[in-house]
């Protein structure tokens, strides 16, 4: 399942992300399920045929919605420099921004609506899945990697120690989050589970 192309003019790209941006305040209130294309329409201020026009049906426009928040993901968060050797320094600066970027509302709420359908769409959890956990995951084992190979670190699976410490560093904060259990933790939270995690991870796998 995959969208439209887009179009190619300024003014149909600008229309394109007007639709998204009110298909996406429709998913996320309402679900999947009880969203319509009327109600789509309505929020992002055009008519049903223009839905038509860029998005051939509900599924499709779900699956641009997903595309863009895959975008989104893609922030920066895990870009690393493997040239920077203060691993204690990358670890908690990223690490915290990591925390700060899942608990965003916005963005847990995309999650939620996504796990939703996940099981009868699962190229759309796929999608989301690989454009943010997995190449999280994976930007940070190469980094670990590379801090490996100049001697700093000694990881044998630079996978599973990468999985370890960004589990770690969320701990007690992302699942009452994703469950909206309770308000999203303060910086001083952030700051304090973030450093036991990186103090945790270095006591494991610092060079000798």
């Amino acid at each position: 399942m995959l969208s439209n192309p887009a179009p190619q003019t300024d003014e149909d790209n600008a229309k394109r992300r007007q639709i998204l941006d009110g298909a996406r305040r429709v998913f996320l209130d309402r679900g999947f399920d009880a969203a319509s294309m009327m109600d789509i329409a309505k929020a992002a201020g055009v008519s049903k045929g223009t839905l038509y026009v860029y998005f051939k049906d509900k599924d499709d426009l779900f699956d641009g919605m997903v595309c863009s928040e895959c975008i989104m993901q893609a922030d920066g968060v895990f870009d690393f420099d493997h040239n920077d050797h203060d691993v204690e320094a990358v670890l908690l600066r990223h690490g915290k921004a990591f925390v700060k970027a899942v608990g965003n509302p916005k963005r847990l709420s995309s999650w939620r609506t996504v796990i939703a359908v996940a099981e009868r769409m699962p190229e759309v959890g796929r999608k989301l899945y690989e454009a943010g956990p997995a190449r999280g995951l994976s930007s940070l084992a190469a980094y670990l990697q590379a801090q490996t190979d100049a001697g700093i670190l000694a990881v044998d699976d630079c996978e599973i120690a990468a999985a370890q410490f960004i589990e770690t560093c969320h701990a007690t904060m992302l699942k009452p989050m994703l469950f909206n259990f309770g308000p999203p933790p303060t910086q001083e939270r952030i700051d304090y589970v973030v450093g036991i995690a990186v103090r945790t991870f270095l006591r494991a796998y610092r060079a000798n």
